[in-house]
């Protein structure tokens, strides 16, 4: 196993070289595009490099131990040699495992931003008041992760819940984090509505996509049609009397995208144009994810919207998340945006999953 990473590390710190060598010249600097990239590359080799020395640190003790307990009479300096041996494995063990997981392929879109949609499911009002409940956890969630999110369109419904809530979130590495988010979450409790105090099961499904750059995916003007309208609120009155909201129609795909939380017109054209990039780019983005997907025994991240992925029961105040099976009792916290134990459960899953598939 130690001869299959250092020949990965190796070949790790060979393309460290070249691209440190790379970010120096003159014709690199001048190129801002392919300096950002190689400078974001360098980045990510980074912290292979640094664990390569630490592993090859170790193996070195490792050796000198050995030669110490094969060579050395004293039983006290053997004994010390012993000790020393056992720590070094054990290190050499873990290290090794945190190895393998930065050795596997990244997804690029990870380090994106990402495009929220919550929509209710079955369950009528109560499915429209959970959607609400969703929004607000990932709300929090955010927040503490200093997340900014912001909200550009959504449809309320009658009851005080939302029929339909789509927010952008930006931040350092938001996409790689939420995308596990994707699918249908089902809530069981006894609906506010509910006279007769019987649990109901209502559900709202949540689709997490990449947020698409320019450069990412090619929008022709003449591709869109443009209509402006009144913004709306509950009850379908306008909110404001200026032709503010933006409904753009791709006519190559039929996309419908609105955005009306701005006043302002030109602000909720942009957050529109953004949304439906995401949009286009992520009709590609979900076939190369079907065909990762199909090769594994987890869906944990392929973003099928149509899964049921989690459920939220009130009575017995749990959360389970059925991709992983993993259940927590811990339903207010959850509810309240703590939600980073279930990513990283589901992070862990995946990464086993990788590994399997990459032999290392």
């Amino acid at each position: 196993m130690a001869n299959i990473i250092l020949e990965k590390l190796e070949g790790v710190e060979k393309r460290f070289n070249e691209v440190s060598e790379q970010l120096t010249l003159p014709e690199t600097v001048t190129d801002q595009t392919r300096y950002v990239k190689l400078n974001k590359e360098y980045r990510d080799l980074e912290p292979l490099i640094i664990s390569f020395k630490k592993y090859k640190e170790i193996l070195s003790n490792i050796t000198t131990s050995k030669d110490i307990l094969n060579q050395e009479k004293d039983e006290e300096m053997r004994q010390m040699a012993k000790m020393e041996l056992e720590e070094l494995e054990e290190e050499l063990e873990q290290l090794e495992a945190d190895i393998k997981i930065l050795l596997l392929p990244q997804d690029p879109e990870d380090e994106k931003g990402a495009i929220v949609e919550i929509r209710a499911g079955t369950g009528g009002d109560e499915a429209g008041i959970f959607a609400g409940d969703l929004f607000r956890m990932y709300s929090k969630y955010c927040e503490s992760k200093k997340w900014k999110i912001e909200l550009t369109n959504f449809t309320e419904s009658a009851a005080g819940g939302y029929k339909e809530m789509v927010f952008n979130v930006s931040g350092e590495g938001v996409y790689g984090i939420l995308k596990y988010e994707s699918g249908v979450h089902r809530v069981q409790r006894v609906p506010k509505t509910e006279s007769q105090g019987r649990v109901h099961t209502s559900a709202a499904s949540v689709a997490v996509l990449p947020e698409a750059e320019e450069l990412d995916v090619e929008v022709r003007e003449e591709d869109i049609r443009k209509d402006t309208y009144c913004s709306s609120g509950p009850g379908g009155q306008s909110v404001n009397t200026t032709y503010s909201a933006i409904r753009l129609t791709h006519i190559p795909t039929g996309l419908v995208v609105t955005c009306q939380d701005e006043k302002s017109q030109i602000k909720n054209l942009k957050s529109a144009m953004r949304e439906l990039r995401a949009r286009l780019y992520n009709i590609e983005y979900q076939k190369r994810m079907a065909e990762t997907s199909a090769k594994r025994k987890t869906m944990v991240s392929s973003g099928d919207r149509s899964a049921k992925i989690r459920t939220y029961n009130y009575p017995q105040g749990r959360v389970t998340d059925h991709r992983i099976n993993l259940t927590l009792y811990n339903l207010q916290e959850v509810l309240n945006g703590d939600i980073q134990e279930i990513i990283e459960k589901l992070q862990i899953a995946e990464n086993s999953e990788k590994l399997k598939e990459s032999g290392v």
